[in-house]
């Protein structure tokens, strides 16, 4: 099956689990899982923007959200590293290798490519969805393309 095809057939999948749900911890979570399985990427998840009252930070930062794969990073300052990036630019950010990205934050040395999709309501990136390849260059313009139209239903 070509990518693309998979990524349409995601999409639906996404769509049907959730509909009807409103939190959105439960939505990323599921979006995480469904994405993780039906591509098998090294890790998938979420970081959402600090902007919780009850959540103590350090600043702008995103905090840890859902997510499958080996444990990560909790805290990305704003304009640091791929999601920090993606979070400043409010735009998708797509690195073929990770060691050439000036300031990458290496959580897993595993990690060799990457993708971070932000998440837009109203204007305001409100998490971004970050996704990283055990593989240099595994992501294009059709990763982008999809993921950032998953992005905006989650």
């Amino acid at each position: 099956m070509e990518k693309t095809e998979k990524y349409s057939l995601l999409l639906e999948q996404i769509k049907a689990l959730l509909e009807g749900e409103e939190d959105w911890v439960a939505r990323m979570a599921n979006a995480a899982a469904a994405i993780h399985q039906a591509f098998g990427f090294w890790w998938t998840g979420f970081y959402r923007v600090a902007d919780d009252p009850g959540v103590k930070v350090r600043g702008r930062e995103l905090i840890l959200g859902p997510f499958q794969g080996p444990v990560a990073c909790m805290h990305i300052p704003f304009g640091k590293g791929v999601c920090g990036t993606a979070w400043e630019r409010a735009a998708t950010v797509i690195v073929p290798d990770v060691e050439l990205f000036p300031g990458h934050i290496a959580c897993s040395s595993a990690s060799k490519s990457e993708i971070v999709v932000p998440l837009i309501r109203d204007g305001v990136v409100t998490a971004v969805l970050d996704i990283d390849s055990d593989r240099l260059d595994s992501f294009d313009e059709i990763d982008a393309i999809w993921l950032e139209k998953i992005a905006a239903i989650v």
